[in-house]
């Protein structure tokens, strides 16, 4: 193996090494299937979706703990009724012992339920550190939102990279899924420009079939043209197939400069696939160790 592929592979398995991956709080028999497949200590995320409970999203985050991987529950800003069940949540994580790490995303309804509109309104309230959060992850756009403009999502970021440091918070970045690495990593070079060096997760999806993929795609506003999608590996004509994010890693890999970029990782979304992505990232792994 020549040097620039020696080098490529290092890096390749290096953003491997420490992924995270996502799940609902429906899927605890998916993980409890899945939680011989995925290393110890990952880190799960855990969506605050709509039609689910506070009891549910609790469980969930207990059973990620119990089966020795870090919970990392998703709060959803404007899905919350009140400061009072904001607390209640906080509370609840506490007690369970699983509110070291949050993610905050404002959340999909157009009007909040509650008084607050965005994350940001979230960490501003204090109660974080309060009820003893130490990690908050945010969430960033590489090809954009579909109703946000890209001026408001740069403030926004900045904003709550301000925030998070005024208040001794650590962070990271979880990007929504893209197709093409080269808009993802300028907008990490850009990100960098602007003086944000948090940690990077670049969102990638797992396993999945192609018009599921499409349907999640189209609901999030990521680029899905004929010629991007070919080139991450699968054609907009046969969505009978499963697509696999092979073809993305391995350019990002190639791609990936540290001293430009920073710390970059993987967070997989696995569209209920927890097992597959499991299995998929360790024959991933291995193939490229080969």
């Amino acid at each position: 193996m020549n040097p620039a592929s020696t080098a490529r592979t290092a890096v390749g398995t290096a953003l491997l090494e420490d992924f995270s991956l996502e799940m609902t709080g429906k899927d605890i028999p998916k993980l409890e299937e899945a939680h011989d497949t995925i290393p110890q200590g990952t880190r799960i995320n855990i969506t605050f979706l709509g039609n689910e409970d506070l009891p549910m999203r609790l469980a969930a985050a207990r059973a990620v703990k119990r089966l020795g991987f870090v919970p990392v529950p998703h709060i959803s800003a404007r899905r919350l009724g009140s400061r009072a069940d904001f607390e209640r949540f906080l509370a609840g994580l506490r007690a369970d012992g699983t509110s070291d790490d949050v993610f905050l995303v404002g959340g999909d309804p157009t009007h909040p339920e509650g008084s607050y509109a965005d994350s940001l309104a979230l960490i501003d309230t204090g109660l974080l550190r309060e009820y003893g959060v130490r990690h908050v992850g945010i969430a960033g756009y590489p090809e954009g939102h579909p109703v946000i403009d890209g001026a408001s999502l740069w403030s926004a970021l900045r904003d709550k990279h301000r925030a998070l440091a005024a208040q001794s918070l650590e962070g990271d970045v979880i990007t929504q899924f893209g197709f093409d690495v080269d808009p993802v990593l300028a907008w990490v070079e850009e990100v960098r420009d602007r003086g944000i060096g948090l940690p990077i997760r670049i969102g990638v999806p797992g396993p999945v079939g192609v018009r599921r993929l499409m349907a999640y795609a189209a609901r999030f506003g990521v680029g899905t043209s004929a010629s991007v999608v070919k080139k991450y590996g699968f054609s907009l004509t046969n969505l009978m197939g499963t697509a696999g994010p092979d073809r993305f890693l391995r350019d990002l890999a190639a791609a990936y400069e540290p001293a430009t970029h920073g710390d970059l990782k993987i967070h997989f979304y696995t569209f209920g696939g927890l097992r597959a992505t499991s299995d998929w990232a360790a024959r991933f792994r291995k193939e490229s160790l080969a």
